[in-house]
């Protein structure tokens, strides 16, 4: 006799089927896309494909974190993290359409401008496509292995929890931190400062790192509302719990508008005329548009709800605005990446085909994972708490 189907998990089928059919349909549209404009599909494809790699890799960093640190806040989310993560390697697979695509996005790729270019000259040591495409294969390889052995060593606690094992998360952790930072300093550096290569920012990594970490966690917390309700995370969070996902959405919130800011006020006020075109393009033409856009809904809106206690406090009203987060995080990638082809506002279908495209089949890939994986932590607190305080009501 078949085993019975959960309500739970037939909800979560039908959003994986969903998911599904809008990656396969987004597919077809960005493949009609990149046979009518070459360009445009290449510009649009780099923001989706920074988007959903930087969500998912996003969650690395919170993952040894919360290994360095522990607290509450991380036992319901780490598993569904360690998830996330283990994509890693199917999101390298999308960086080969950006590969094949070099000589349309990067001026530094194309020798006709090399040979008229002495900046471009004296960075091709650096800036040329073999080495580009070497260097990428070389983050995924690291961000991988160290994704799968957080992964194997989370496990292997679960089975034996001993201080022995606790240590070995704990220096890999440590180690996988300043890992994590070089390398995503030099992956947007690669993958997007370059598109600008007579342009720089000694921040421009910090900002992508604390970018990719708040749209991991703004999806975590997406991903807990719904694996919550009546689901296999019902047990595993509570009000405390909630409130300091809620108070970490706030600080990263804060950080990114920190270092947003601090690399306007150095950059305007030095006013040289090597950097400050950079902004200039990006408060003209349209582009300002998305910039107040970024100021009011990225930092302005978010930060004054989470000032409320009682709305991080339930995930029914932290949800919306971590969902929030999550879209003005492809508005920020959109106003970093996309002046630089275009002085004025520029946004066509294929920008939305290929978010499809992308995130439909990882978020379908993602859910299968989850539906066959436990996400309980046999070392979580509440699973050995009483009755009435593990199943406090939350939404």
């Amino acid at each position: 006799m078949a085993p019975e189907i959960s309500s739970f998990e037939t909800r979560v089928r039908k959003w994986q089927r969903t998911a599904l059919v809008l990656g396969l349909v987004g597919m077809a549209f960005a493949a009609a896309g990149l046979a009518m404009d070459r360009q445009s599909f290449a510009q649009s494809y780099l923001v989706a494909f920074l988007f959903w790699l930087g969500t998912a890799l996003g969650c690395l960093p919170l993952i040894m974190l919360h290994h360095l640190t522990g607290g509450n806040w991380g036992f319901p989310i780490r598993r569904v993290m360690e998830i996330a993560v283990s994509t890693i390697p199917l999101l390298g697979l999308a960086f080969l359409p950006v590969a094949g695509g070099l000589q349309d996005l990067y001026l530094w790729a194309r020798p006709e401008a090399v040979a008229h270019d002495l900046i471009l000259q004296q960075k091709q040591l650096y800036l040329n496509p073999s080495f580009f495409c070497g260097r990428a294969v070389f983050y995924f390889v690291v961000w991988s292995l160290w994704a799968m052995a957080l992964s194997k060593g989370s496990k292997a606690y679960d089975q034996n929890p001993s201080s022995r094992i606790q240590g070995r998360l704990q220096m890999l952790s440590g180690a996988g931190l300043v890992m994590y930072g070089l390398t995503v300093s030099f992956a947007s550096i690669d993958w997007a400062m370059s598109l600008e290569p007579h342009w720089y920012s000694s921040i421009y990594g910090f900002m992508f790192m604390i970018g990719q970490t708040l749209a991991a966690f703004a999806l975590v917390i997406l991903m807990t509302r719904a694996l919550a309700e009546e689901g296999p995370l019902t047990p595993l969070v509570n009000t405390l719990r909630i409130h300091d996902l809620g108070k970490l959405l706030f600080a990263f919130i804060m950080l990114w508008a920190y270092i947003g800011l601090s690399q306007f006020i150095i950059i305007w006020s030095g006013n040289l005329k090597e950097e400050i075109p950079w902004y200039l393009t990006r408060f003209s033409g349209g582009w300002q548009i998305p910039a107040f856009a970024l100021a009011a809904f990225h930092f302005v809106v978010p930060f004054g709800l989470l000032l409320s206690r009682g709305l991080k406090s339930r995930l029914t009203t932290l949800a919306p605005v971590a969902g929030l987060i999550l879209v003005m995080r492809y508005v920020d990638l959109v106003w970093l990446v996309k002046p630089a082809f275009s002085d004025t506002l520029s946004l066509t279908w294929m920008d939305a085909a290929c978010m499809a495209a992308i995130g439909g089949l990882w978020i379908a890939w993602l859910l299968h994972r989850i539906l066959n994986s436990s996400l309980a932590l046999s070392h979580d607190p509440l699973l050995h708490a009483p009755q009435e305080v593990s199943h406090e009501k939350n939404s």
